[in-house]
């Protein structure tokens, strides 16, 4: 039952703390869109969607005005496009790219995500043509977000992958340069992607999905924190218990608007990921959370302690708040887009090694963070290789989105507007591990994969 208290509980959440659905994202398959002509694929893309998608936008607006809960984005995710566009031999998939991104704005959504390939365990013809068709696509089109699984704990990690990915990185910011690096703003590396995550830049519309479903996305740093500041210096069993029960009132409103968008559209209800999104505003901060708890800055020892409890009170609230959680579900620590994030990064709070050890206890990875222009594709490489394996030996999603800041160096800014923020470019390791990417070939599955 909802009472009068939960009702101004939420009203307070939504006008003082920022609470926010931050996308509903539509998945559609488009398997059955094939076709070796690229011309009527292309065609067969923008039908399908924009037959699909054509209320998405409205029902959303719709559920804005009537329940008062803000929607951020509306996006959709669609079948990673290297497989519907296997049985195409042209190896210029631009014009693929081009088809979604007339779709989505076709349909009016702010993202479409799945320009993307899996290949963890090796190359197909369409991996290969998708993965080199990536910067020129990012950079011509708006609204497309790419991805690439590199690894898996089951599969290991694909070290060929892994160097062509630092290449494809470095020509993303290249052509985008004008634009502070923005192509490779919307492409992110994975290991252990999931199907159903709502989030761009990672989200496709895995194998496993339905021909339609909608996914919801919730957030809600500022709740979470203006929570905390009622339990000042109380012990982190008292912080926890805080942490879990608002994100449980924080996922039932996504539960909600899922039900509701669901309904409305005729489609199947697929998850809530119940993920505490960071934006660039004020009091929308997970570094914040880790202030209130008592650090300094995020990035001081501690850091990674409190990001552990974070998530894990997080995912325990909100899986009781919903019999269907997914997609990645935790904390997001991306610097561009995090008022906190970026404070601790240009005063020296922030590493890229501090960095990394939060990503063995957050929901993804190294996250929206620029580095100066000048570092090497096999830098890049080394970094997405210590990440995915992070992710693969913890039999976690792990990630990976850097944005070399061509022309810039260390202490210098990167500017993209909107919810992608801006972040100052910060140092990486100078020491050279190219004889290391150069190697290739699979870095094995680890022992405890065998689990059958």
């Amino acid at each position: 039952m909802i009472n009068q208290s939960d009702i101004l509980q939420t009203i307070q959440m939504i006008e003082r703390e920022n609470l926010d659905i931050r996308t509903i994202t539509m998945g559609i398959s488009l398997r059955d869109c094939a076709d070796p002509d690229i011309g009527r694929l292309c065609d067969n893309i923008y039908q399908k969607i924009t037959r699909t998608a054509k209320h998405l936008v409205k029902t959303g607006q719709d559920i804005e005005d009537e329940y008062g809960i803000p929607i951020v984005h509306k996006r959709i995710s669609v079948t990673p496009i290297a497989l519907v566009g296997e049985a195409c031999k042209q190896t210029n998939w631009v014009p693929i790219a081009k088809a979604l991104d007339a779709a989505a704005q076709e349909v009016g959504v702010n993202f479409i995500g799945g320009f993307s390939a899996l290949v963890h365990k090796g190359y197909t013809h369409g991996d290969r043509a998708l993965i080199e068709s990536i910067p020129e696509a990012l950079a011509c089109t708006e609204r497309v977000c790419a991805s690439v699984n590199v690894g898996t704990t089951k599969a290991g990690i694909n070290m060929d992958a892994v160097a062509q990915m630092g290449e494809i990185i470095r020509q993303s910011a290249s052509l985008t340069a004008e634009q502070d690096g923005l192509g490779a703003a919307k492409l992110v590396v994975f290991c252990n992607a999931v199907e159903d995550n709502p989030f761009m830049a990672g989200a496709f519309h895995g194998v496993g999905e339905p021909e339609c479903v909608i996914n919801v996305g919730v957030s809600g740093p500022g709740v979470v924190k203006s929570a905390l500041e009622h339990v000042k210096g109380q012990p982190f069993d008292i912080v926890a218990e805080t942490i879990k029960r608002t994100a449980f009132r924080i996922t039932r409103m996504g539960q909600l608007v899922a039900r509701e968008a669901s309904s409305r559209l005729g489609v199947p209800f697929g998850i809530v990921d119940l993920s505490l999104a960071p934006t660039p505003a004020i009091g929308d901060s997970v570094a914040h959370i880790l202030t209130e708890m008592g650090l300094e800055l995020a990035g001081a020892p501690g850091t990674t302690a409190a990001l552990a409890l974070l998530n894990d009170a997080v995912k325990k609230g909100g899986v009781m708040a919903s019999s269907h959680v997914g997609g990645l579900s935790g904390a997001f620590i991306p610097v561009s887009e995090d008022a906190g994030m970026i404070e601790a990064a240009e005063k020296g709070a922030l590493s890229l090694e501090k960095l990394e050890a939060m990503t063995c206890v957050c929901s993804v990875g190294l996250d929206m963070i620029a580095v100066p222009g000048d570092t090497s594709a096999a830098t890049l490489s080394g970094i997405i290789a210590d990440e995915a394996a992070i992710g693969m030996i913890n039999q976690k999603t792990t990630a990976v989105r850097l944005i070399p800041a061509i022309g810039k160096s260390v202490g210098d800014r990167v500017e993209f507007g909107g919810l992608l923020g801006h972040a100052p470019v910060i140092a990486v390791n100078p020491f050279s591990c190219q004889a290391f990417v150069a190697r290739g070939g699979r870095i094995p599955a680890p022992i405890h994969s065998l689990r059958n």
